[in-house]
């Protein structure tokens, strides 16, 4: 009666464990939407699928996986005042060119004080994805602790990796692989002017 009762409790936590994971597995793709929050409070009627998506608020940029999302590469555009900052295979130090542009960008960041920006860290392709993520974490910290270090407030700055799960380039060269190692600046929220 015990063994019969234990196997029906490991068959539910079975069953449940199923359900779970399936449930988890489901697209969510369709559920985000890409635009960002500021936006969608903004507009709080419903949109048709068919009505084209608002734009994004001026100064607000779109990551590199909602763009991925989008079917488009993530690409800073020149537009953008936040430059992007590059690496050396297999580094995360900040090259002497990478703090002149974090500079720049830590200009801008204060005469925008209310701008918000996750810092994203790319990798090439090379290394496992794991290996890749915690390199493209320590890249993106590098960068947000020099930001820091110029006087910008470690609250108005967050970091992501995406490891080498979000490339510019496709390509299996030295040159596309350099373009695929650096950290993207992505402003979460307009700042005053």
């Amino acid at each position: 009666m015990i063994t019969a009762r234990r196997n029906h409790s490991a068959l539910i936590l079975c069953a449940v464990v199923i359900l779970t994971a399936v449930g988890c597995s489901t697209n969510k793709k369709d559920e985000m939407p890409t635009s960002t929050p500021a936006v969608a409070q903004a507009s709080p009627q419903t949109r048709s699928e068919s009505e084209p998506r608002p734009a994004p608020a001026p100064n607000v940029s779109d990551s590199s996986l909602d763009q991925l999302q989008r079917g488009e590469v993530g690409r800073t555009p020149a537009s953008s005042p936040l430059k992007d900052v590059y690496f050396g295979f297999d580094q995360y130090d900040l090259q002497p060119s990478a703090r002149d542009i974090l500079k720049a960008n830590a200009d801008w960041l204060k005469a925008n004080p209310s701008a918000r920006v996750e810092i994203e860290g790319h990798c090439d392709e090379r290394g496992t994805s794991e290996y890749n993520l915690a390199l493209g974490a320590k890249r993106a910290q590098a960068a947000k602790d020099y930001l820091v270090t110029l006087g910008i407030s470690a609250e108005r700055l967050s970091t992501i990796s995406y490891g080498n799960e979000v490339s510019v380039c496709q390509d299996h060269t030295e040159d596309c692989w350099q373009q695929n190692r650096h950290d993207r600046f992505v402003t979460k929220n307009s700042p005053t002017a």
